[in-house]
């Protein structure tokens, strides 16, 4: 099929002016409609005055920019950069083209393949791009789609009821920064197909190998043709649009990144029930680290109830809850009327509302947010009229329930009702207004108040519901509430008492803590012991300038199970609180951390690990920041010492061995040597049994211990792992526990609990 190619060429349209000789004049000539303008006559030394001065600054200086030429001169203004992140905005401007053919019920299967030769190809089974003749321009759809910049059907509100944005220019500047780009379109019983050079139609001449963007390349001159290729089966229609990435535009280091574009997949099926994802990696470097191509197919039916789920990092304190509305409101918006003129028309829009929350017995804050698919990290209107709903509810419902809760005059702010909050927070409108071509911000105002109201209707009537689930839960809700808000004003209280102190004051440290003398908080250590057999041990073996100890009683409060009020109110942990002084929870500031090392020092048996377990625990859940900088460590106190015999006129010399293990290797080493070992080896029962020399030597010393870093890995997943851990060792669950104990007992003996 051959169409008439009504479009300017797309090149850079540039008048600038031009030097004049030293000496002599020149004559400066410009045509327009066939008239010829009168010259100009200037001296050299007169121009360069003016060009100093700015003056000679005029309109010839200007450049004009067609077509796709702005999008390659200036990639960052549409893209955001030109790095792997970038690059991946390029692949999701593709994909979310063809989620809103699912968004409109059309489709229900995206394949995204990453091929071997660097490009990148996705597939849709939806009702395929227009191929018919696009009456303005008199080119086909194709090719309006793709180098027609703020050119769509999601204008004028007929084809797509909700979409990615309003932009218009994803396809075209995807188009423009690739260095080729083929597209296919099954419609009407019919393939067509069309290829384009840096956004330049045209025809590549392909070997028999497979596609190329290397390939001899002929651009159109005259007319373009949108090829019909193939039939395509009767009630087949889709999309397939592959392409390359321009290495001119892109850096040399940007790649494409599986795992981005897995979390990507996986959040869009979670947003599209129903919808199908599949992602296919075929590059070598994939293929070599995971021995074959990879392929995963993501497909769920919950929607963002079950997204909640996923995204939450603790342990549930309530269910998840939907709030579910809708609100209309009007808008004035220039729409494109038969004569290719922007005219100011009032429409009306409906926008739903469908938020996911779910508390937790945490204290951090999970809020995704979301316009029909398109992520918005850093929120918009939407996420503005939730958060002002959420403050105004729980307000009022502590107003009401005060007595119970015993709240007084307290305010409860926000940062008090979204601990321990996951909430994934959708809006569906037609036509939404972004903040920037890269839509990380919702900019339709009229969405905040819409939210506010669904979200403050719903919630009310879950807080306030007379079923049974739903009151135990309310309840629980309503007490983490204000104990998250009585801690910030303890901590607020404490902060500036500490502030006003001075030094004729007396600490408002433990007497029990045995504190050093160095202020240098790199170079002091905090040994927390277990009971004060070890302490007083431990008293002569430190170091006081800079190694202070810290006693507590047995085993500690198990804070997984209890609450925030019941682990502020439990004398050891709200000690190591205090002396550790960088507060906890939320409001826990690492730079006040008064020690640069804090080691956990208990025995070595089943009851010292049940200790180290329930104070790491504790460091997890309150103190994070401190277990993420890596500066908790444990201790590794010995179980043997072995004697071994010196002979005639020499000392005897001491071996410390940690495990079962390895004291049965080290005397089966001294024995081939013809050392002789005196019997029985010593067993230490606990830290109090070594005098102080042996406590130095073998644990406090720095010169001679061992001690095992605890560290939390900073992937999201890293986080999830150990809050799953956690709740399985130390949580209200019985079952998975005992379960658990008893499928690792033919595994684990005693002697490996501290190896």
């Amino acid at each position: 099929m051959r169409l008439a190619r009504g479009r300017a060429p797309s090149r850079a349209l540039s008048v600038e002016a031009t030097n004049l000789p030293e000496e002599g004049r020149a004559d400066c000539r410009q045509t327009e409609a066939g008239q010829t303008a009168v010259a100009a006559r200037a001296t050299s030394g007169t121009t360069r005055a003016e060009t100093a001065s700015g003056a000679g600054y005029t309109a010839r200086h200007l450049q004009v920019l067609e077509g796709l030429e702005a999008v390659r001169k200036r990639p960052g203004m549409y893209i955001g950069s030109t790095d792997q992140r970038g690059l991946m905005h390029c692949v999701w401007e593709i994909i979310d083209n063809a989620v809103d053919e699912a968004l409109n019920g059309s489709c229900d299967r995206i394949d995204v393949i990453l091929a071997a030769d660097g490009s990148v190809e996705v597939r849709d089974n939806g009702r395929g791009i227009p191929v018919d003749i696009e009456p303005r321009t008199g080119l086909s759809g194709v090719e309006v789609v793709f180098t027609k910049l703020h050119a769509g059907g999601k204008f004028g509100g007929g084809s797509y009821t909700a979409s990615g944005g309003l932009h218009g220019v994803g396809a075209s500047v995807v188009n423009a920064l690739s260095a080729r780009l083929d597209v296919e379109v099954d419609r009407g019983g019919k393939t067509y197909a069309m290829s384009f050079r840096r956004g330049e139609p045209g025809l590549f001449v392909d070997a028999a190998g497979p596609h190329t963007p290397d390939a001899a390349f002929t651009a159109y001159e005259t007319g373009s043709e949108l090829k019909v290729i193939g039939k395509a089966p009767r009630g087949v229609s889709g999309s397939r649009v592959r392409f390359w990435p321009d290495r001119q535009i892109f850096l040399k280091e940007a790649q494409l990144d599986l795992d981005s574009l897995r979390d990507r997949a996986r959040q869009t099926s979670f947003l599209v029930p129903g919808l199908a994802l599949v992602v296919r990696d075929e590059r070598p470097s994939t293929v070599a680290a995971r021995g074959g191509v990879f392929e995963e197919t993501f497909h769920h039916l919950g929607g963002i109830s079950e997204y909640a789920e996923y995204l939450a990092p603790d342990p549930a304190m309530t269910a998840v809850w939907r709030l579910q509305g809708s609100g209309r409101f009007t808008e004035t918006v220039p729409v494109l009327d038969d004569r290719g003129h922007m005219t100011p028309t009032e429409v009306e829009r409906e926008c739903g509302v469908d938020v996911a929350v779910r508390w937790g017995t945490g204290y951090d804050a999970k809020v995704s947010s979301f316009v029909n698919i398109i992520a918005t990290p850093k929120g918009g209107s939407h996420v503005v009229g939730f958060e002002q709903a959420m403050l105004k509810i729980f307000r009022k419902q502590l107003e009401v329930n005060s007595r119970r809760l015993k709240v007084g005059t307290d305010k409860v702010e926000k940062d008090d009702i979204l601990a321990g909050l996951t909430a994934v927070i959708t809006v569906r409108l037609a036509e939404p207004q972004f903040e920037g071509q890269t839509k990380e911000v919702l900019g339709t105002a009229a969405v905040r108040a819409i939210v506010a109201r669904v979200v403050e209707q719903e919630l009310t009537a879950r807080l306030t519901s007379t079923k049974r689930d739903d009151k135990a839960q309310s309840a629980l809700l309503l007490d983490k509430i204000v104990s998250e808000m009585k801690s910030r004003i303890s901590a607020r209280v404490h902060k500036e008492t500490q502030r006003k102190k001075t030094l004729l004051e007396s600490s408002s440290l433990p007497a029990k803590l045995a504190d050093c003398r160095t202020s240098d908080v790199e170079r002091s250590e905090l040994f927390i012991v277990e009971g004060d057999s070890a302490l007083g041990t431990a008293k002569l073996a430190r170091s006081s300038d800079y190694q202070a100890l810290l006693p507590i009683r047995g085993k500690i409060l198990n804070v997984q199970k209890a609450s925030v009020a019941d682990m502020l109110k439990n004398a050891e942990c709200a000690a190591i609180i205090q002396v550790i002084g960088a507060g906890s929870g939320r409001s826990f500031d690492l730079d006040s951390a008064r020690y640069g090392k804090v080691i956990i020092m208990s025995d070595a048996d089943v009851d010292g690990a049940h200790i180290r377990t329930l104070l790491l625990t504790l460091f997890f859940r309150y103190m994070r920041p401190l277990v993420a900088a890596g500066r908790v460590y444990a201790a590794m106190p010995p179980l043997h010492r072995l004697e071994v015999m010196g002979g005639p006129g020499k000392k005897n010399e001491y071996i410390y061995t940690y495990n079962e293990a390895q004291m049965r290797a080290t005397r089966v080493a001294l024995e081939r040597k013809g050392r002789r070992v005196k019997e029985p080896p010593q067993r230490y029962k606990g830290l109090g049994e070594m005098d102080a020399d042996q406590l130095a030597d073998t644990t406090m010393d720095p010169r001679h211990r061992t001690l095992r870093r605890v560290t939390l890995g900073e992937a999201e997943e890293a986080v999830r792992m150990a809050e799953g851990v956690f709740d399985l060792l130390m949580g209200n669950d019985v079952a998975p526990r005992k379960d658990f104990i008893i499928d690792s007992a033919g595994s684990l003996d005693r002697e490996r609990i501290d190896a």
